[in-house]
């Protein structure tokens, strides 16, 4: 975990918290994931939408820690179904409630409104969290290198794959991508904004883009403003974005999603 003080502390404390109190039987859990149906496959989508021009992850979120309240009349149905109507190829929900204000039923919402694959955007800190990720209907699982140490990310990740979730690695610099390779990651999304300062640096993920090896598939978090920012990223050599504040703001989200993809 990185040893700065960062705004993921306060928040990593109560997840962490959550998790040393969750006395579930693993086993359990692990056997209902292997019971499901298929997840819908998050970097397949990301990988086919990309051969024709920069995907697009759309992000379902009422709260940042920056902005605070984004959208009072956010819904969630809507917002799904306005996306994919734009040419999204996959979703984003936030689930946690205490400092983002979403929730399991966010995404489940979203996910019954479209057909998109859903990644679930959590603080993701044990083994539990995992298989929830995946009961909750979820196709793919968020993993921050900068929340846990790299054996714990190795592990996670693998749990994640084995019953049948992709994972989106986030990584901020070249230490944490070294960890993500590690762990065998091939999906990497590189988040721009600054874990100590909170502000956005539009350098790094064209810095980051050219260390992150051919077959991986390269994501672009954070501080994407609009089509000149995504095109930026596109030559840069990402096939996907990942946006949530300027899409759930916008008053045309659909639009503002075709923007993004300007086929």
């Amino acid at each position: 975990m990185s040893q700065k003080a960062t705004y993921l502390d306060r928040i990593l404390e109560h997840h962490r918290a959550l998790a040393a109190n969750d006395d579930r039987s693993l086993a359990d859990l692990v056997r209902r994931c292997e019971q499901m149906q298929a997840a819908r496959g998050f970097r397949v989508r990301l990988q086919m939408d990309a051969t024709q021009a920069i995907a697009v992850i759309s992000e379902i979120k009422r709260k940042s820690p920056s902005k605070g309240l984004l959208r009072a009349d956010l819904d969630p149905q809507f917002l799904a179904d306005a996306y994919q109507a734009g040419g999204a190829s996959c979703l984003s929900v936030l689930t946690d409630e205490d400092f983002f204000a979403g929730s399991i039923e966010d995404l489940q919402i979203a996910a019954a409104a479209c057909t998109l694959p859903v990644l679930r955007k959590d603080f993701t800190v044990s083994p539990h969290d995992v298989c929830d990720t995946r009961l909750m209907g979820a196709d793919c699982v968020l993993l921050i290198a900068a929340a846990l140490d790299p054996h714990e990310l190795k592990d996670l990740h693998h749990l994640a794959t084995s019953i049948g979730l992709d994972v989106l690695v986030e990584i901020h610099d070249e230490a944490e991508l070294e960890v993500a390779l590690f762990a065998e990651a091939l999906l990497i999304g590189v988040n721009q904004r600054d874990l100590v300062t909170f502000e956005v640096d539009h350098h790094r993920a064209l810095r980051m883009a050219e260390l992150i090896p051919s077959g991986v598939l390269r994501v672009a978090e954070s501080g994407v403003r609009g089509p000149a920012d995504a095109l930026a990223l596109h030559q840069a050599g990402y096939h996907a974005v990942l946006v949530g504040e300027s899409l759930v703001t916008a008053d045309d989200p659909t639009g503002a999603v075709r923007a993004l993809r300007n086929l």
